[in-house]
């Protein structure tokens, strides 16, 4: 059940780089038990956003507020309120077994092979070894078993088969489904919104759609053509 209070939430927020936006006057809320798709264009600002969300990187204008209160402005500030932020760049210590990296999360190693029953098989493998979806799984799973309140998760599909991004997705769905918020920046727009409850479209820095997912399952052109509309550079 989706509470009247939104977990993270973003104002008129506007950010970038070195005082120039990328992104503005956005307005963007996820709800405990909701999981929101984030799409647009390379360049339309998604990850800035989400970055912004978390805490690395300041405003420009506007606000952001975590929990109901307003955001501790550092991410590991934010980390320590239940914040969890994955990238895509798959944050595993590749010299570590993956046991030893599920140990450096907040949450226990069987919390995160209950999740990924996958990787029990692996757990004493150096983590350089094992195949960029299971490197993923290893880092999803680290996050998950410490049950975030909020999840921010960053094109967690980059590079990987669709049947292993379909994993990975119900494994947040069902985070969300647990009360978590799950803010998603995803490549694969008909998987994501087969799993999402709401989607935002970024269209050269602002928010050009807002919609229920299921309605962008029945017109999936209402994304495509705002993808097409042009994106900043």
């Amino acid at each position: 059940m989706i509470r009247a209070e939104p977990l993270i939430e973003a104002v008129g927020l506007s950010a970038g780089y070195h005082g120039n936006p990328i992104i503005n006057d956005i307005d963007l809320a996820v709800h405990a038990g909701e999981m929101v798709g984030l799409f647009g264009a390379n360049g339309a600002g998604k990850t800035t956003t989400l970055l912004t969300l978390a805490g690395e990187i300041s405003p420009l204008g506007g606000s952001v507020s975590l929990l109901g209160a307003p955001h501790p402005k550092s991410l590991f500030k934010a980390a320590r309120q239940g914040l969890a932020l994955l990238t895509d760049d798959r944050a595993v210590f590749p010299a570590l077994t993956a046991r030893d990296n599920l140990r450096l999360g907040q949450g226990t190693v069987g919390r995160a092979i209950e999740i990924f029953p996958e990787l029990e098989e692996h757990l004493d493998r150096v983590t350089g070894l094992l195949s960029g979806g299971q490197q993923q799984m290893l880092s999803l799973g680290r996050i998950l078993a410490a049950k975030p309140k909020v999840i921010l998760a960053d094109e967690l599909s980059l590079g990987l088969a669709p049947l292993v991004v379909k994993r990975l997705l119900l494994a947040l769905r069902a985070a969300a489904d647990d009360g978590a918020a799950v803010l998603l920046v995803e490549q694969h727009v008909p998987l994501a919104l087969a799993h999402a409850d709401r989607a935002c479209v970024l269209a050269r820095g602002r928010i050009a759609l807002e919609a229920p997912a299921a309605e962008l399952r029945e017109h999936p052109e209402r994304v495509s053509d705002l993808y097409l509309s042009g994106s900043r550079t």
